[in-house]
């Protein structure tokens, strides 16, 4: 075992039970913590988590593209390419916003998330 492991990655949110909830659907992850208004995680497999913590005033969505309002991180999440389109379909319909599809030269494309995080859907 490593000195050092990673332990969880945190995205700023103004609703941290919704974003929760999407990232849930979207990965078949399990949500813990629902009740606490601050701070909600989902939880997958070997212990992956993902948590989501409040920002009551002034929260600002990163914008992508653009460095304005930086994105400061985004998540990439691997998907079999001949699973792409169910899954784009899954996503938005969740609540994601495509913004960059791939027009068959790149192999991944770019979403946002309910709150503005941008996020990947890698064809693997």
């Amino acid at each position: 075992m490593a000195l050092i492991e990673l332990g969880v990655t945190a995205l700023d949110c103004p609703d941290p039970q919704a974003l929760a909830a999407f990232y849930a659907e979207v990965l078949g992850w399990q949500v813990e913590g629902a009740d606490d208004a601050e701070w909600v995680e989902v939880v997958g497999p070997v212990g992956r988590r993902l948590a989501f913590q409040r920002v009551d005033e002034g929260y600002r969505p990163p914008q992508w593209p653009g460095q304005d309002q930086p994105q400061q991180l985004h998540l990439d999440f691997d998907v079999r390419t001949a699973d792409i389109d169910e899954a784009e379909a899954k996503v938005i319909r969740l609540g994601a916003k495509l913004v960059r599809p791939d027009d068959g030269e790149r192999d991944f494309r770019v979403y946002l998330d309910p709150a503005g995080h941008p996020f990947c859907l890698c064809m693997k």
